[in-house]
């Protein structure tokens, strides 16, 4: 720890992530504890925090525009038949403490609260790992549970009626650069076809870095990708897609991301060889 709300993650002595756990933000941008900066290994910057286009996309970590009619994902809200409104419905994720912290990651308990009611509670569990000199790996789990009475669901403004629009979950909101990163998977290229497919592994590749992001568990696997590179770089792990996803009381939804940052452009081949690693540890 190096301040009371913030905390670092270390690959072999260097900081690679910065963690802030209680930030002060607007409740129009459904507060939350994220990672920013995250850097390559060489120190090359690859999030963004509070970014003109879009003040409510916080580095790293998870965001969900649909919870019961709340919306933990900030921002406007989108309503059938109106579009994106501004809505009085944001939450906020708190964190209530570090079960444990060690330099290279962290568990993390949180409280998922919105209209004076606790509606989720978290688990996170976030790990950093030296995969070689020029890439490591970061590992992000995270479990959320119902812990009311009665059931709830979760769903995305494709579940409420807008096509292509399926984000809610973990979320990676990547450095924006004068031209678009490159984006592709094992077997497709660019942002159309990768947008909702569901592959092993993603990756972005800007001018001198890559991200490589992985479903780690075979329910992770399953959800499809979210993928912007032409209006914004970012990539996420879609909770709801097709369908609100329920959590009945008592129950526990848990995913886990593992993505591989990398300092250069990584090919499809590398890429590969990097996830696997990253996966397996």
């Amino acid at each position: 720890m190096t301040a009371p709300d913030t905390a670092v993650l270390r690959v072999a002595g260097r900081p690679v992530g910065r963690y802030v756990t209680r930030p002060e933000l607007p409740a129009r941008l459904s507060p939350r504890p994220y990672l920013h900066p995250v850097t390559t290994l060489a120190g090359t910057a690859v999030t963004e925090l509070t970014p003109a286009d879009h003040l409510h996309h916080l580095g790293v970590g998870v965001a969900v525009p649909d919870v019961e009619g709340h919306n933990f994902w900030g921002g406007r809200t989108y309503v059938q038949g109106q579009g994106p409104t501004e809505l009085d419905n944001h939450g906020v994720q708190l964190h209530t403490g570090f079960q444990l912290h060690d330099p290279d990651g962290f568990v993390e308990e949180l409280r998922w609260i919105a209209a004076g009611r606790e509606l989720l509670r978290e688990r996170r569990t976030v790990a950093a790992t030296e995969l070689t000199d020029t890439a490591w790996a970061l590992d992000f789990t995270f479990a959320l549970t119902n812990p009311g009475p009665a059931p709830l669901s979760l769903g995305s403004p494709a579940t409420n009626g807008r096509p292509g629009a399926a984000y809610g979950g973990f979320f990676w909101r990547a450095r924006k650069e004068s031209s678009a990163p490159d984006v592709f998977t094992p077997d497709t290229k660019g942002e159309e076809a990768a947008h909702g497919a569901h592959a092993d592994w993603i990756a972005l590749a800007g001018a001198d870095w890559t991200l490589v992001l992985a479903g780690a568990t075979d329910l992770t696997r399953r959800d499809p990708w979210f993928v912007r590179t032409a209006e914004y770089p970012g990539v996420g792990s879609s909770l709801a897609s097709t369908a609100r996803l329920p959590v009945p009381p008592g129950d526990t939804v848990v995913r886990r991301v593992v993505t591989v940052v990398a300092d250069g452009r990584l090919g499809r081949d590398e890429a590969a060889v990097l996830v696997r690693k990253a996966v397996s540890q």
